[in-house]
């Protein structure tokens, strides 16, 4: 099959491994670049051997939108809708970071645009394309512990995010838009989507805006009780960091996903152990191996969905419904009492 020819709009921290992501897969030809920082483009230009770089992402699409198969958009979220629709209205497909945009009439409005032009518009999710998220959800619809009644979602680390990533500090809202994202796809990727949610938020640093506590009780459509449980303050025995952990029960067993990949499946004839651990790649930071292997099959799902070969998980037509999650657990918390999504 011919390689889709692709642009980069963005080459900041996760074009690091974004781009090495999708030369692992293959079926892609990188032909631009674009970066506000025009010198930080050229960096990747020059170890990529890309031969066109701009810092005007009219000029990229205006020279090179006939040429093109679809953008990869790896910047900061308060540009996705702006860049997103740009390449829309170019007719390219659009491949887009988490979250989709900084509100839920941004996003609906990007997705909306995709629609009437007839164009693709994927979110690189990439939290449910972990090796151990992939093992739990193989594990809960083998129905070896039954239909599921209970989960618990858990991201709660003490792991200093603000050292590396300082303007995570200046949001105004932190932690659900950031790691939420993620965690709440997670829990829409197990167990459907949720009818109704409660949540309550904290902020324990006092150096910075936003909240870095969050805990949503969601009652999914499936019937199951679903507790997701966020923090950037927790000082733990066992710092997971960046693992998420969680626990399903069924009517005839659980399935405890702990420390280091591993999996414990408990029925009333014991326990047994598994393993989902990630594929380790020479260009991934090992500390980071879970996440950054994640990209490398969240890529390839897209890839297949560009070229008709497969369905894409990630469209924007469901991540929307991540959205809606996360900013209705904005509402929650702010009024303090539960929201309802099927009304």
């Amino acid at each position: 099959m011919k390689p889709l020819k692709f642009a980069v709009i963005g080459t900041g921290f996760w074009a690091t491994y974004q781009i090495p992501a999708w030369f692992e897969v293959g079926g892609v030809e990188l032909v631009a670049l674009y970066n506000r920082t025009r010198s930080k483009a050229d960096e990747f230009a020059r170890q990529y051997n890309v031969a066109n770089v701009y810092d005007n992402i009219d000029e990229l699409l205006n020279r090179h939108a006939h040429e093109l198969d679809f953008v990869d958009i790896i910047t900061d979220v308060d540009t996705h809708s702006l860049f997103a629709l740009k390449a829309v209205e170019r007719g390219l497909d659009v491949i887009c970071q988490k979250p989709m945009s900084t509100g839920l009439d941004a996003a609906r409005q990007m997705m909306e645009a995709s629609q009437k032009a007839g164009v693709r518009l994927f979110i690189h999710e990439n939290f449910r394309w972990q090796a151990p998220i992939r093992k739990l959800k193989e594990v809960i619809d083998s129905g070896v512990i039954g239909k599921p009644f209970k989960a618990r979602v858990t991201f709660c680390s003490g792991f200093p995010v603000f050292d590396n990533q300082p303007f995570l500090a200046d949001l105004e809202q932190f932690i659900l838009t950031d790691i939420g994202s993620h965690i709440l796809d997670v829990c829409r990727f197990l167990f459907g989507n949720a009818e109704s949610l409660y949540c309550q938020t904290a902020r324990v640093n006092p150096r910075i805006k936003g909240e870095d506590v969050a805990n949503v009780l969601m009652r999914m459509q499936s019937g199951v009780t679903c507790y997701a449980e966020m923090s950037y303050a927790s000082i733990l025995e066992k710092e997971s960091f960046p693992q998420t952990l969680a626990l399903v029960e069924g009517e005839n067993g659980s399935v405890l996903l702990t420390h280091d990949y591993q999996l414990r499946i408990t029925t009333r004839q014991g326990t047994t152990i598994t393993e989902g651990k990630p594929t380790i790649y020479s260009w991934l930071d090992p500390d980071y191996a879970v996440v950054h292997a994640s990209i490398v099959d969240c890529n390839r799902n897209l890839l297949a969905g560009l070229q008709n070969t497969g369905q894409a998980e990630t469209t924007a037509e469901d991540n929307f419904e991540t959205v809606r999650l996360v900013y209705a657990a904005y509402e929650s918390a702010q009024r303090n009492d539960v929201v309802f999504l099927t009304r």
